[in-house]
């Protein structure tokens, strides 16, 4: 399915975003309308409000929770994540926060913590800088033809975010009105997929 990434009609990209809330009702999933909610309104001001930057481990373990019940619950990566002493949190998403811009750092540094990998750093950073980092998610990636098959691995998101970003600057130059993050892609397109999860990540 790669009809709306190959597409330039601005309509359907917003109507895929628009639709995403809907499409996260559709999937019937306990908790997680209002789990996405906050990750998408509350967390990015949360993290924004404090100088400097960080994500607290209550915050990320919500992050990781809101990642699984999305696609799909991997109980030992919670455990795993609730496992980080939460000074080790702190402290690592201070680091990761402030390489940004970097495209490769803040994910690898952000993966060094306990049942972290790219798809749950990704998440993080989506939430301080969606422009370079939009969220991992392999119903994304199969729409992109120039992407191979996924690989939850920090090499293949890098050409995953590039492509994200890429597109996204194409787009903002039909759909001016609408300043597009590849973040932004990320979820229009989870949503154009309809939100049904094939494989497990981290």
């Amino acid at each position: 399915m790669t009809y709306l990434w190959a597409s330039n009609k601005c309509a359907g990209w917003h109507t895929a975003l628009d639709r995403y809330s809907d499409i996260i009702a559709m999937q019937r999933v306990n908790g997680l309308p209002e789990l996405d909610a906050w990750y998408r309104d509350e967390l990015p001001a949360l993290i924004a409000a404090r100088s400097p930057a960080y994500i607290t481990r209550a915050e990320l373990e919500r992050v990781t929770a809101w990642k699984m019940k999305r696609g799909v619950w991997h109980e030992r990566n919670r455990l795993l994540v609730q496992s980080n002493a939460p000074a080790l949190v702190k402290k690592t998403s201070l680091d990761a926060f402030a390489a940004i811009p970097d495209p490769r750092k803040p994910v690898d540094l952000l993966s060094q913590l306990a049942g972290v990998g790219p798809a749950t750093s990704s998440a993080v950073l989506a939430c301080r800088a969606p422009a370079i980092y939009p969220f991992f998610d392999e119903l994304v990636a199969a729409q992109i033809p120039e992407l191979e098959q996924v690989a939850f691995t920090a090499a293949y998101y890098q050409r995953y975010a590039a492509q994200l970003r890429e597109r996204a600057e194409r787009l903002k130059k039909t759909c001016a009105h609408r300043e597009w993050t590849a973040h932004d892609l990320s979820q229009a397109l989870w949503s154009e997929s309809g939100g049904k999860t094939m494989v497990d990540s981290d």
